[in-house]
């Protein structure tokens, strides 16, 4: 060993070790999240500049611009500092928010005929319904590609096992039966068994199964199992017990057959999605289970080492997701806007600056206290808060 090198301490070797997962995760979840802000702010910026709005800046990011250029419609495009989102400000809007600006019963006619806040209402409600509506757009697009180019897996829904004493078995499934629809659901894979029955968190289910020519008509409770992500964090999820008696194929497909498979696919993922949810709400999920940007940043680290097409199919599976929470009606996002607009058009009228104020004051707050609880459950789930103890300690 050569004189004067010391080998660096546990805490250097972990720091080094923290930095260097950091970076790993950095750079895809940048790619993530600025290419599905675009798709969403591109949304906004598509239809308003359809219905004759100016637009003054399309950043990706918030905070200070980092660089931008001028396009010759007078749009700034540009990125900031902070990529935890994006917007579009349009002529009239005071901010990001898109809030009015003050005095604009001073504008000329010809400006006036640009602003946003002077289109009729269904051109509002269309501009601001365009951006989650592409997100879900982008979704569907990106799923019939992967299913034309790479395939889709395919495993027919032909019970191979039963497990003893589990939900399949005391509901009366036997091996050799071919499930045909799950609660409603007609059945075409066995990955939509799982699908389903994952968010089934012990409620009763109708299950139809094809057995010797016959249909037969059953119900079934699954069992609510606990697992642990890549984070070490428990889900729920439901387990009927059976498993498949065929091997699972790709599936490729032609162009129609692969948009109505992608149609499908989202909006199975977003009625999940919504159930998740509700069963968030009602206590039958842990909050711990909410993510916030930190674990974005872990799966998209995670999905891109698994390669391209894992980190695409996550990227839509995203979207799904800002697409949702952007027709939910809190004032701040896309769905407040629009709840104020039905309003609007229901009353004939603007709700009072002071109501609108009110809502985005309420909204803001929700909003920064889900990030902030979030983020506090991605620093106790990816052991941030234990690795600064051992730093200080």
């Amino acid at each position: 060993m050569r004189a004067g090198y010391n080998l660096p301490s546990q805490k250097e070797t972990e720091l080094m070790e923290f930095i260097t997962a950091f970076l790993g995760y950095v750079l895809p979840f940048i790619l993530v999240l600025s290419v599905l802000v675009f798709v969403h702010e591109f949304g906004h910026y598509l239809v308003a500049r359809l219905c004759g709005v100016k637009i003054e800046v399309f950043s990706i990011g918030f905070g200070r611009e980092i660089f931008g250029i001028n396009d010759k419609a007078g749009t700034r495009w540009k990125f900031s500092i902070i990529p935890l989102g994006g917007y579009v400000r349009m002529f009239g809007d005071a901010d990001a928010s898109s809030r009015p600006k003050e005095g604009l019963g001073a504008l000329s006619d010809a400006e006036k005929a640009v602003t946003f806040q002077f289109k009729p209402l269904w051109q509002r409600f269309a501009v601001v319904a365009a951006g989650p509506v592409t997100n879900f757009l982008f979704a569907i697009v990106v799923l019939a590609v992967l299913f034309m180019a790479v395939g889709r897996p395919f495993t027919a829904p032909k019970v191979g096992a039963v497990r003893e004493g589990s939900a399949a078995a005391v509901a009366g499934i036997e091996p050799g039966d071919t499930v045909r629809a799950i609660g409603g659901t007609s059945i075409r894979r066995f990955e939509q068994i799982q699908q389903i029955i994952a968010i089934n968190l012990g409620t009763s289910v109708a299950i139809m199964v094809e057995r010797g020519g016959r249909t037969i008509d059953l119900k079934a409770t699954p069992e609510v199992v606990e697992f642990k992500d890549n984070f070490g964090n428990s889900h729920s999820k439901g387990l009927l017990g059976i498993s498949s008696s065929h091997t699972m194929e790709v599936e490729k497909m032609g162009p129609f057959s692969a948009i109505a498979a992608s149609v499908s696919e989202t909006f199975s993922m977003s009625r999940d999605i919504l159930v998740t949810l509700r069963q968030l709400i009602v206590g039958e999920r842990s909050s711990s289970e909410i993510g916030g940007p930190l674990q974005i940043a872990k799966l998209s680290g995670d999905f891109a080492k698994n390669g391209i097409v894992s980190l695409i199919w996550f990227m839509a599976v995203l979207s799904i997701n800002l697409g949702l929470l952007n027709f939910f009606p809190i004032p701040l996002l896309d769905g407040g806007h629009l709840f104020f607009y039905l309003c609007e058009g229901i009353l004939r009228r603007p709700l009072s600056d002071k109501a609108q104020e009110i809502g985005f004051r309420i909204g803001f707050g929700l909003v920064m206290l889900l990030l902030v609880f979030a983020t506090w459950n991605d620093l106790v789930s990816l052991r941030v808060v234990d690795f600064i103890k051992r730093l200080a300690s």
